[in-house]
């Protein structure tokens, strides 16, 4: 609409029916559209009384246009902006650089959480601007950063079409006839499998619990892929968590996830109190999770783009560091102020549909409950178990 507004203006009835008619925003009511209009020609209800943001003039005839030279320069400089993920640097509390970690994995922390970094374990104090501020802990259990390259994580049809060949997997073991190469190559492993545990079949959801020198472990199987277990892992844990005071170390693949603790975890718990129900989801991954923290973090791209925030002039570009404190003042406000704000909701939105999969998530979800839970207790750990222990180490 800017840019739109910056050449020759336009009429709001004619470009409304034409934004309407493209996919991706078919679904805008006219009072979403009012909204856009109102922003970008008074900045919206919270922003109203600041110049800066009146960017657009309504002419005579209900024409929208931009008529100052500085804000069609800023916006053309603007155009066409490729956001992507920052790096943090990690500094202790008292001074001294560590090293850098990627923020996706930071902001899903909360303070006093411990991580491994730098062949140390360190609790997080707080995380200003673009800084991870940390402080050393004895503690012994902690999250193991992961990197962007390490995130590629299977899609909803790679993880079905998984399933699926597990299921015909499961089968291998009575029939041995019109089995895949792969399969047949993967056979002793599944075979040890059924003598640990079992290979699940199309109606059953594998549980499976053992004790090592760690504690006692406890592995589900959902075969989602990393994101849907990151989710489910952190949700499972805290619904736990209100039945009975516990910590958790968690660790997921593409094909399941751990629960490890210091204190036995009765299974039969978790499926009496059925706790893998796809209700109050919203809410409990917000309290799991450090949503917030994500989504103000998710906001600062939402900002650039939006044309809220400057990214500067052609060689002289303004951090990264910087950018994020101007955004967090703006997801503050709107958050504080004006939680309607379709900026801020676009944040809330995009963490959770994007960052946690949450549509994948009530489907799996959704998937265990009429499935049968079948809990194997485990002398030690099986073929499927060890690869989700190993990531964590």
């Amino acid at each position: 609409m800017v840019t739109l507004a910056v050449s020759n203006g336009f009429y709001p009835e004619e470009i409304y029916n034409e934004v309407k008619s493209t996919f991706c925003f078919q679904a805008i009511t006219p009072q979403q559209w009012q909204w856009c209009l109102n922003f970008i020609h008074m900045g919206g209800q919270s922003l109203q009384t600041y110049d800066e943001y009146k960017k657009v003039v309504i002419e005579d005839d209900g024409k929208y246009k931009v008529l100052s030279k500085s804000v069609a320069m800023r916006h053309r400089l603007q155009i066409g902006t490729i956001v992507s993920d920052a790096v943090l640097t990690v500094k202790y509390l008292k001074g001294g650089f560590i090293g850098s970690v990627e923020e996706w994995f930071v902001s899903k922390l909360k303070i006093g959480d411990v991580f491994t970094f730098a062949g140390r374990n360190l609790e997080l104090y707080q995380i200003k601007n673009m800084q991870v501020i940390v402080k050393k802990s004895k503690t012994k259990k902690a999250i193991v950063p992961s990197w962007m390259g390490g995130r590629m994580t299977l899609s909803a049809q790679m993880s079905e079409l998984l399933r699926e060949e597990l299921y015909i997997a499961s089968n291998y073991l009575e029939d041995k006839k019109s089995l895949s190469k792969e399969i047949k190559a993967l056979s002793p492993i599944l075979e040890r499998q059924n003598l640990e545990s079992i290979v699940p079949k199309p109606k059953q959801f594998l549980i499976e619990s053992f004790k090592t020198r760690e504690g006692y472990h406890t592995v589900f199987y959902p075969f989602e892929g990393k994101f849907v277990h990151e989710a489910l892992a952190s949700l499972l844990a805290y619904r736990i968590s209100l039945l009975h005071p516990i910590s958790f170390t968690i660790a997921h693949n593409d094909y399941g996830f751990e629960l490890l603790s210091d204190q036995y975890l009765e299974v039969t718990e978790i499926l009496d109190n059925n706790l893998f129900s796809p209700q109050y989801l919203q809410s409990d991954l917000q309290k799991s999770l450090n949503a917030t923290e994500m989504a103000r973090r998710k906001f600062r791209d939402i900002a650039v783009i939006s044309g809220l925030v400057f990214t500067g002039f052609p060689n002289k570009q303004i951090k990264n560091k910087h950018l994020q404190s101007s955004s967090q003042l703006f997801f503050d406000v709107f958050k504080d102020m004006d939680p309607d704000n379709l900026l801020f909701q676009q944040a809330i939105t995009e963490t959770f549909e994007h960052q946690l999969e949450t549509g994948r998530l009530l489907k799996a979800l959704e998937r265990i409950e009429l499935q049968e839970k079948v809990w194997k207790k485990c002398q030690k750990a099986t073929p499927f178990s060890f690869p989700i222990i190993t990531d964590r180490l």
